[in-house]
């Protein structure tokens, strides 16, 4: 079942639920869906694994695994894991920082450059078909939302 589906199913009452209880349920939903879904689209790594390559990619300069854990939202342990089963597949390379030797610097390979090459077309109308409806004006007011909530989850 797709998330319209199971709002109008009569078998999950939502009858009097906040919205504000109701869009966490919802985004962590579609979390899930999306997930799946991209895991099975690309078949060497899993969708976590596509989104560290992209955070690595979106840095200046090679970041640390603190630093990449900070930009993901996650936990230094969890992006350490995924970082290994990268590396293991060929597609980072954990190296010691030069001017720190306590930090480990992440790196992209030539291999996972070539892999990012060849996914891209995929990748892009992948996003063209799921945001296809979608104004400029409602992802912004969506990205503008979800950012003032996280910043609220910092007063908590």
């Amino acid at each position: 079942m797709n998330l319209k589906e199971v709002i109008r199913s009569d078998k999950v009452n939502f009858m009097g639920i906040e919205s504000s209880y109701f869009l966490l349920g919802l985004l962590s939903a579609f979390e899930n869906r999306f997930q799946a879904m991209a895991d099975s689209t690309m078949k060497e790594i899993s969708w976590k694994q596509f989104f560290a390559i992209i955070c690595i990619n979106l840095c200046k300069v090679p970041p640390t695994v603190k630093e990449l854990a900070e930009i993901m939202g996650s936990s230094h342990q969890n992006v350490k894991q995924i970082l290994l089963k990268l590396e293991k597949k060929g597609f980072v390379r954990i190296s010691v920082d030069e001017q720190d030797k306590r930090k480990q610097r992440i790196e992209l390979t030539p291999y996972c450059q070539e892999f990012c090459e060849k996914n891209d077309e995929m990748s892009m109308t992948l996003l063209q078909r799921m945001f296809e409806g979608v104004s400029e004006e409602q992802l912004q007011i969506t990205i503008q939302t979800i950012v003032q909530i996280e910043d609220n989850l910092k007063l908590i």
